[in-house]
């Protein structure tokens, strides 16, 4: 099985989400005094990111694009502040977090 382009692009898509999650746990890491590491997942993971989110703009639309890859951050970001570092679980904070996740979905089934 192989898959075509826009295949391909979705993934990259998905993958730089995934790199902006590893981006912020830079920012994380320097706030509590971890410098290179910090520094080095912070450049690593928006480099990352940012090329993939260009790759996957060849085929998504720029719109849908940077909704999904922000949604993806949001939400990864969101749980690895709550997992790693003790952050906040109020059920507000998860409600609003959620209609961020259905609110992509939302564009994406809109486009």
């Amino acid at each position: 099985m192989t898959l075509d382009i826009t295949t391909w692009h979705w993934l990259a898509l998905l993958a730089s989400g995934a790199c902006e999650i590893v981006g912020v746990s830079g920012f994380a890491r320097l706030h509590r005094g971890q410098r290179a590491s910090g520094v080095a997942l912070l450049v690593m993971g928006f480099g990352c990111s940012l090329g993939l989110l260009s790759i996957a703009m060849r085929s998504i639309d720029m719109g849908v694009a940077y909704a999904i890859f922000t949604g993806i951050g949001t939400l990864g970001s969101t749980l690895l502040g709550m997992w790693l570092w003790g952050e906040s679980r109020r059920p507000l904070r998860l409600a609003f977090v959620g209609l961020i996740v259905v609110a992509v979905i939302g564009l994406k089934l809109a486009s």
